[in-house]
């Protein structure tokens, strides 16, 4: 049995429903990320876990316990908030032992384990300075430790990162994830952003209209995905219309061209339309060993990125976006070259 279970949650405020019967199961220690743009109910289903929200239907299940309709002081769960939301008349120690005095712990263990907590996140020396002494990245690192304090079975991070700057993003999203690690704790991670919940997660969930879009690893998501939505917010993306030639061999018809595609065709008749999505970094140019498939075109745009060069090259009437490497001794393209684009079939997706 999972360690924590969403079974069926939907959520309505008045008459608009905002979660659709969402289901998840969740496996002791894993790390899973909520991936979606705003208003697509990812913070709303984290603060029914939470219990600052109740479900209008299903059941949250944690360890074999239903905690659907218990208050949030009655949840062993620890929330870090976008904002923060240190207290700030206290000190440094005193936010990360306010969840530890509530429940009335006594003062020895609450000192030893905010000890314990200062150096987790390795500020050992700040425990008496005020929030507003801190920086954003030594603020958002105290609210974790507070949520750590009391041992929570299930940690929720509410997009903690958003109000960083980049460098620190970056940063700080690592520490998370090796003290996620180290401590073995459940996970659950609402973000927008697609780097930090390909990077730290185990699983991702992509969800669009307070659905549940898809279920996977980052690499399942990012290679693999199984709805138009999915492969246009995960990672850029070539979207092209094409036609089915013939569904039993896995041929289709791009932009004049027949192409050859691994799955996904099963279920399509010949001359049906379908949709299919290339990455920009399955595509090579005039490669010395030619791919399954290739696609004449030619570059109407060369856009250099530093490590990236991202070419754009017109083919019939779709445009494709192409990133290369910067490596030395690499092609110099230019606007009008003639060059054809190759690229497996396992690496062309035929969307639902």
């Amino acid at each position: 049995m999972s360690f924590l279970t969403l079974s069926g949650l939907v959520k309505r405020f008045g008459s608009t429903t905002v979660v659709h019967g969402f289901d998840l199961a969740v496996e002791r220690g894993e790390f899973i990320s909520l991936l979606g743009p705003s208003g697509c109910g990812k913070t709303t289903v984290l603060r029914m876990i939470a219990g600052f929200e109740t479900p209008s239907a299903g059941h949250i299940i944690i360890d074999g316990a239903d905690i659907t309709r218990k208050r949030p002081a009655e949840r062993n769960v620890g929330m870090v908030f976008q904002a923060y939301a240190l207290f700030p008349n206290m000190n440094v120690a005193d936010n990360i032992a306010f969840g530890m005095k509530i429940a009335n712990m006594p003062q020895a263990a609450i000192e030893a384990r905010v000890t314990e907590m200062l150096a987790l996140i390795k500020l050992p020396d700040l425990a008496k300075r005020y929030p507003y002494q801190l920086s954003g990245g030594q603020q958002q690192r105290v609210a974790l430790a507070r949520a750590l304090a009391v041992k929570p079975q299930v940690l929720l991070l509410d997009e903690p990162l958003s109000a960083l700057d980049a460098k620190i993003r970056v940063s700080l999203r690592e520490e998370i994830r090796a003290l996620q690690q180290e401590l073995g704790i459940t996970t659950i991670f609402v973000t927008h952003d697609q780097e930090e919940a390909l990077s730290m997660s185990d699983r991702v969930v992509v969800m669009n209209d307070g659905r549940a879009e898809q279920i996977g690893t980052p690499h399942m998501i990012y290679n693999h995905p199984k709805t138009r939505f999915v492969a246009s917010f995960v990672g850029t993306l070539n979207m092209l219309e094409a036609q089915v030639e013939d569904p039993a061999n896995g041929i289709i018809t791009l932009a004049g061209h027949r192409v050859r595609v691994a799955s996904g065709l099963d279920r399509l008749p010949p001359s049906a339309s379908c949709m299919v999505a290339l990455r920009p970094e399955a595509l090579a140019i005039n490669p010395a060993e030619p791919a399954a498939n290739a696609l004449p075109c030619t570059i109407v745009d060369v856009q250099f990125l530093g490590a990236i060069v991202r070419i754009k090259a017109r083919c019939g009437d779709h445009i494709l976006s192409v990133d290369t490497f910067n490596q030395t001794g690499a092609p110099a393209w230019s606007r009008g070259d003639a060059i054809a684009l190759h690229f497996n079939s396992d690496e062309i997706v035929v969307l639902a």
